[in-house]
């Protein structure tokens, strides 16, 4: 039980800060999200959790994606050498560097 309030504190405070950097009171996003204010506070609080619905309110009233509310901010991966390469390769060649880094995805994700 004290996970998932932990889980809840965090993406409360995600909320918060993604509200407050777009400049909305909580009176106004609760009007948006089409919650009550006080079921805003409690979210942001993390006394209570987020149903996927309000999720998609909240990122489309944001207009932000909902790994960041998930998740956090996350370092990003400067790919664009690699595309360029990947994109001069025969398909054939592609296809099988594709299934290659699929497999090493899986695996990493499996070590988790």
């Amino acid at each position: 039980m004290q996970e998932r309030k932990e889980i809840n504190v965090e993406i409360g405070l995600r909320i918060k800060n993604a509200r407050e950097r777009a400049g909305l009171t909580q009176e106004r996003f609760s009007e948006l999200i089409e919650l009550g204010p006080k079921s805003v506070s409690a979210l942001e609080r993390g006394t209570v959790g987020i149903s996927l619905t309000t999720l998609k309110r909240i990122c489309s009233v944001l207009s932000i994606p909902s790994d960041q509310i998930l998740f956090g901010e996350m370092e990003k991966n400067d790919v664009s050498d690699l595309s360029i390469r990947l994109e001069q390769l025969p398909p054939e060649q592609y296809q099988i560097v594709r299934e290659i880094v699929l497999k090493l995805l899986e695996a990493f994700a499996l070590q988790k």
